[in-house]
């Protein structure tokens, strides 16, 4: 039975810390590591000005040159606690807790499957990265509860208050064998969540998570949903981004309103090495105080960061540049996971 008193908290509740692990030689990031660290030390000072940064990193010499990084750009590093463990890649939004907070104090860091994005990379380190980060101490008494079945924390939105937002394109990928009614049975017990919605539509060319909801569309204050749209007929996005949004529009809340709903611009397609890229500006975080929010080098960046600020009122925008994240098919909210307040 499902313990009412814990809930996924909403990503703009207050929080204690946010959670990266740096990017260094022996990751995916290695032909381009000096360019990707732009973007994790512009993300780690956006950070430390409003709380708490904890940093993974693989070894004691990483941990020298990232503070040396860090100070050097005048960051605060009495906000830093680095912890040092073995890990793939860095993409803890996916491989870190997904926290869920008691009403009496209690937590519990639900600790699901990690198969690299069904499969498709080696995960065996960043599978047991959760059990590495309670061993060290860093959760206090937090619970820690494995659950053997394969699911990303950039694949779920929660609006803090028991409903929970997915997408059928990754789920159906990650568990071919059961139907939408058992999924949203274990999604709804694991992460005690009243109901599932699902959308069927949208995806982002260069995205390898099978359409991550945190790509596409996020829950927002005051019963909102920010939405990546596309205006440009010729894309090839137009009409399942188009249809996404159709999908988001008969969604209701929990008491029967329809959302209100913020659609995102569209950044004209970058290309790399021949393949598009995939740039979500739904892809930002949210911190105390203040929202996080990619910025790709191009005309919409600013056009976006207003509408995400309109959605989440009374936050600091802060614009990080993450061109060179997508290169690897991620960007900012897909480093990063929050801890909520009082866990650390």
């Amino acid at each position: 039975m499902t313990d009412a008193t814990l809930r996924l908290p909403a990503e703009w509740e207050p929080q204690s810390a946010v959670l990266i692990a740096w990017p260094h030689a022996g990751t995916d990031w290695a032909d381009r590591l000096a360019e990707v660290e732009t973007t994790y030390v512009a993300l780690a000072a956006a950070v430390t000005r409003f709380q708490p940064l904890i940093v993974v990193v693989a070894s004691h010499e990483l941990r020298l040159r990232v503070q040396s990084l860090l100070a050097g750009e005048g960051v605060d590093l009495s906000q830093l606690r680095f912890v040092e463990l073995p890990y793939d890649d860095t993409w803890l939004r996916d491989s870190g807790p997904i926290t869920l907070k008691g009403s009496d104090g209690r937590f519990q860091l639900t600790d699901f499957r990690f198969t690299g994005w069904g499969g498709k990379f080696g995960a065996e380190q960043d599978d047991a990265l959760i059990a590495g980060l309670v061993q060290a101490g860093v959760f206090g008494h937090a619970a820690h509860q494995r659950i053997d079945w394969a699911l990303e924390g950039g694949g779920i939105e929660s609006d803090g208050d028991g409903t929970v937002l997915t997408t059928w394109r990754c789920l159906a990928q990650r568990h071919p064998e059961q139907s939408r009614e058992t999924m949203s049975a274990i999604l709804a017990d694991s992460l005690h969540a009243s109901r599932v919605l699902w959308l069927d539509h949208g995806y982002l060319e260069g995205d390898d998570t099978d359409a991550h909801i945190d790509t596409l569309a996020r829950f927002a204050p005051g019963e909102r949903i920010v939405y990546q749209a596309c205006d440009d007929e010729a894309d090839p996005h137009y009409g399942e981004l188009k249809r996404m949004g159709e999908e988001l529009a008969a969604l209701r809340t929990a008491d029967g309103r329809p959302y209100r709903l913020h659609p995102l611009p569209w950044a004209r397609p970058i290309i790399d090495e021949g393949r598009r890229l995939a740039a979500s500006y739904a892809n930002y975080l949210v911190v105390n105080g203040a929202v996080l929010v990619p910025a790709y080098g191009d005309a919409a960046d600013d056009e976006a960061a207003r509408i995400i600020g309109e959605a989440h009122p009374g936050r600091e925008v802060v614009q990080v540049p993450c061109r060179p994240l997508i290169w690897q098919n991620g960007s900012l909210h897909c480093i990063t996971m929050q801890l909520p307040a009082g866990i650390v």
